[in-house]
């Protein structure tokens, strides 16, 4: 790593650390089952209209955020599909294909924000901010809802009640999401991303363009030569389209909700999303702040926060780990072109690392750092192209992902995950060493053990099945693009991405059709969901269960020996997961690159 790179990183840690407590602090104020008193009189009479009056068990708890999010689905998908007939279309965007509006609904809803579309070519404004931006929020509010429920059956004891989602939702999206993506959207737009509602400007250029396409015949259709094949003509243009939109409001949640998804097709690579070097600092901080922050709120409601600054140490080793080894990988370049000898400029330009993919404007190490970060939390959002990384450098995010994202993670997604490996821990530890296992005073027992067996298992096994699917089906093979190893890691990383609610991509893959549709929406929908209802199970398990005093036989989970424990369970159950396969993608990949191929 470069002195550059150490720098980042570590002026990146000292904010994300200095964040921690203020806004940890913050969160578990929103925890509490009294009224926020600055604004008690609205929230009593949004509740009382709302009809918001007792508590929840896990049960109707799971079963809200079910039908919540089926709602949210439904809504989705019927404003993908009626939105030529809608307001705010200045471009006429026609109608989103059904296939696509499904997996698009599911995809936000889900808090994935896959997108197999270019959203300035798809989606008018109304859709992007009325179905997509409101999504942002409220998947987000709905993964830290989950997280405060969890917190509050370690925090409780001897009941059956884990707070109301809906009270929930309202705090975390009023008190929490919206303030602080206000003040970022502003932050934004100072820095030059764009905030209209313009049609799109169409502008002349500096110097023509030339370019190829397919030469189309009187109905439109691609004119073919004798062998089947597209007959290309040379075009010349002086003119470009600017795209316009309310893009800062959408990118400002897009990160502090681990969301991802784009406004423009090129993410966070996209000058109108991601303009200076500041907005990309900003933009990697707002991923990782309302995680960090759940952390220390976790450790503060159970009554001791050496227990949240543990599992914050723990997160913070990996993710480490991570970011060096993404950023060591691209900047060494591509051996084969280093190799060359013949272009000198090829040679020079290689020597420093693999620019290929990569804004000029971040460089390298910002680039290997924004990687690690949005693919540690479920956020998606990029600012290079995955699949341009090298073969070990790609390694980096698709592991990161395979892991559960419970490095930091999504919001409130993240906090749920790492618990599920603590509770893990503590149970193997248990059995070790001969002691019952416990955790916060919760005895862990044979309920508890299965819904965690279930929450870690689940996301494994829909990225493997679909992978084997799609690589075996013919409606699979017929848009992977490049074939062999990267192919595989194509596909690899677009269940990976999907299961795990992240939403970046190996964009080589087309990913666009009926079948990835279908398939990818599957593995969002059970990725989130059937590791959601699991840890409302154990929420609801471990509030009834009276709390056990500290005693001698009581292990420490707070201190270097449970982090280490904790780091190697996660390390190890996604190495055992995932190690076989990818060593038929990235790692054969790496082997054929510096074997000189």
């Amino acid at each position: 790593m470069t002195t550059q790179s150490w720098l980042l990183l570590a002026a990146f840690l000292v904010v994300l650390l200095a964040t921690v407590k203020p806004l940890g602090l913050y969160l578990t104020k929103l925890m509490e089952t009294t009224r926020w008193q600055p604004l008690a009189r609205l929230e009593n009479g949004v509740f009382r209209v709302c009809g918001i009056q007792d508590e929840m068990n896990w049960r109707q708890y799971a079963l809200a955020v079910l039908l919540f999010s089926v709602v949210g689905v439904l809504v989705v998908y019927t404003l993908q599909r009626l939105q030529l007939w809608l307001p705010l279309n200045p471009q006429r965007m026609p109608n989103v294909t059904p296939y696509s509006s499904f997996n698009t609904a599911i995809s936000f809803v889900t808090n994935t924000n896959w997108q197999g579309y270019g959203g300035e070519a798809t989606m008018s404004y109304l859709t992007q901010m009325l179905a997509l931006a409101v999504q942002n929020f409220l998947s987000a509010a709905t993964g830290i809802a989950v997280a405060f429920a969890l917190i509050r059956g370690f925090a409780r004891h001897s009941m059956q009640t884990i707070g109301s989602l809906w009270a929930d939702l309202y705090r975390i999206t009023a008190y929490l999401l919206l303030p602080l993506s206000f003040v970022f959207a502003l932050v934004l737009v100072s820095q030059g991303v764009i905030q209209n509602f313009s049609a799109y400007q169409e502008v002349t250029t500096l110097e023509p363009t030339t370019y190829g396409a397919p030469k189309p015949d009187a109905a439109g259709q691609p004119v073919k030569d004798a062998a089947g094949n597209p007959v290309n003509e040379t075009l010349t243009t002086t003119k470009q389209t600017l795209p316009m939109g309310p893009i800062a409001s959408q990118e400002a949640i897009k990160m502090l909700g681990t969301n991802g998804g784009g406004f423009l097709n090129a993410n966070s690579a996209h000058p109108y999303e991601n303009p200076t070097v500041l907005t990309n600092f900003l933009q990697m901080l707002a991923i990782f702040v309302i995680p960090a922050g759940l952390v220390y709120a976790f450790g503060r409601a159970a009554g001791d926060t050496r227990q949240g600054w543990a599992v914050l140490a723990a997160m913070t080793v990996i993710f480490i780990g991570a970011a060096v080894a993404a950023m060591t990988f691209e900047q060494q370049g591509n051996p084969v072109l280093a190799k060359l000898g013949v272009d000198h400029t090829v040679s020079a330009l290689q020597s420093g690392g693999n620019m290929e993919g990569k804004e000029t404007r971040f460089g390298i190490s910002a680039s290997g750092l924004f990687a690690t970060i949005t693919t540690a939390a479920s956020c998606g959002a990029v600012n290079s192209m995955h699949d341009s990384y090298t073969p070990l450098g790609g390694l980096v995010p698709m592991w990161m992902i395979q892991l559960g994202e419970v490095v930091f993670g999504g919001v409130g997604s993240g906090l749920y995950g790492m618990l599920l490996y603590a509770i893990m821990a503590v149970f193997v530890a248990g059995l070790m060493i001969g002691r019952t296992p416990e955790y916060l005073g919760k005895k862990i027992e044979a309920f508890d053990m299965k819904m965690v067996s279930i929450g870690i298992l689940m996301t494994p096994a829909l990225v493997l099945l679909g992978t084997a699917i799609a690589v075996m089906a013919s409606a699979g093979k017929a848009t992977i693009f490049n074939p062999g190893a990267h192919g595989f890691s194509e596909v690899l990383y677009a269940f990976s991405s999907a299961a795990n609610n992240n939403g970046s991509a190996f964009a080589g893959l087309g990913a666009n059709t009926p079948f990835y549709n279908g398939w990818l929406g599957a593995a969002m929908w059970f990725g989130r969901f059937a590791v959601i209802v699991p840890v409302l199970a154990i929420a609801g398990s471990l509030a009834a269960k009276k709390r056990l005093a500290h005693g001698p036989g009581t292990m420490p989970t707070h201190g270097p020996l449970f982090v280490g424990l904790l780091v190697g369970t996660v390390l190890l159950v996604g190495a055992l997961t995932y190690i076989p396969v990818l060593a038929l993608g990235p790692a054969v990949e790496h082997l054929i690159l510096w074997a000189g191929n």
